[in-house]
């Protein structure tokens, strides 16, 4: 009985050592390989883009806060000559309006006044020039003193003088003095943009004395960018350096103009100077109050630039495919610098003469699908 058990348990001793062995070997053979990962192939070469990546300067770039501001020298704040009554304002705010096109009309009695004393003029004018003529034949035939004919060249000649004198009075006005009535009509000194109306219809305009004009007209197809510098960077303004201007309202539009002005005294309170880029705006798209910014270069470095869409993020990595020929590339990891634009500058990672991916990098796969 004894050397039954014996056997017995001799056989399950083998068979435990037996099965141990094989646990150990299944757990060996469930552990990932080891092989690289780095590595790609294209899929569809035809979708695939690269580029050989070369040195080039990197510009180092000053941005200012801007906005856009209009000339003052083409901007026209529009009073009534005359004093009168509003009868109609034919124009609006961000109205086109052309030269000598009716921005207004007024019953004035300043004007009614203005036609009555030129008519008056006129008529007195007409009377002393006649009474002249006949003091001339009178004094042919000796039947006046020359004295009497010289009281009359004086009489005609300063009524002539005051006929002349409310005609200009009344063309001041902007009227027609052989053709007005007691209705003003305010035109527009010149073509541009209403940008706002001070007044209504059935209020009283007090002329030049008025707080606020009529209306304001401003050409805008040239305006100005304005922006503010700090005493640090002053030296990156130079007269005559080129600009690129951004609006806020426009994120894909770049405007080019040159620095024009640079303010001679610092602001005391923002310890900032002013700097003018005179922006062409013939399609009037940039608006006086608009934000933005001005663009101008302070210096530039030897770099790497890449287009924004040869690099490929994963949270905080960045990398970028490199062509080891023959249809394969290796992934390898970039360290980013500045954005230019639509480029990025890459500090670490390639170099120049490398030949990276720029488009179709979802089209490679790892070598170890193959």
């Amino acid at each position: 009985m004894k050397s039954v058990l014996i056997l017995f348990g001799l056989a399950f001793a083998l068979a435990g050592c037996s099965s141990g062995g094989a646990a150990k070997t299944s757990s060996s053979n469930s552990q990932p390989s080891n092989s690289s990962d780095s590595e790609y192939i294209a899929s569809d070469s035809k979708g695939i883009q690269t580029q050989i990546v070369q040195t080039t300067a990197v510009p180092v770039y000053l941005d200012l806060p801007a906005h856009i501001e209009a000339d003052p020298t083409r901007v026209v704040h529009v009073f009534a000559p005359a004093g009168g009554r509003i009868v109609e304002m034919k124009v609006r705010p961000w109205d086109r309006v052309e030269k000598g096109e009716t921005l207004a009309t007024l019953e004035s009695s300043d004007l009614a006044r203005a036609v009555a004393e030129y008519h008056k003029a006129l008529a007195d004018n007409q009377v002393k020039q006649k009474a002249l003529a006949r003091s001339e034949d009178l004094l042919a035939h000796h039947a006046i003193s020359e004295r009497e004919y010289q009281q009359a060249q004086a009489d005609a000649t300063q009524a002539k003088a005051e006929a002349e004198a409310t005609r200009e009075q009344v063309q001041v006005f902007g009227m027609d003095p052989d053709h007005a009535s007691t209705q003003l009509v305010i035109k527009a000194p010149r073509s541009g943009i209403v940008l706002d109306v001070g007044a209504a219809p059935g209020e009283f305009s007090q002329a030049l004395s008025a707080p606020t004009p009529l209306c304001t007209v401003a050409d805008i197809s040239s305006v100005w960018a304005v922006g503010d510098i700090y005493e640090q960077d002053f030296s990156a303004a130079k007269l005559g350096e080129g600009a690129g201007i951004t609006l806020n309202a426009y994120p894909g539009r770049r405007w080019s103009g040159r620095v024009s002005v640079v303010s001679s005294a610092v602001n005391a309170a923002t310890r900032t100077l002013q700097v003018r880029v005179v922006l062409p705006n013939a399609d009037a798209r940039a608006k006086p109050g608009m934000f933005g910014v001005i663009r101008i270069l302070r210096s530039s470095a030897s770099g790497i630039l890449v287009p924004a869409a040869a690099v490929i993020r994963e949270g905080n990595d960045a990398y970028v495919f490199v062509g080891k020929g023959k249809g394969r590339f290796e992934r390898r990891s970039v360290k980013i610098g500045r954005a230019v634009d639509d480029t990025l500058e890459i500090s670490s990672g390639v170099n120049a003469g490398d030949t990276i991916v720029t488009d179709g990098a979802l089209l490679l796969r790892s070598a170890g699908q193959e």
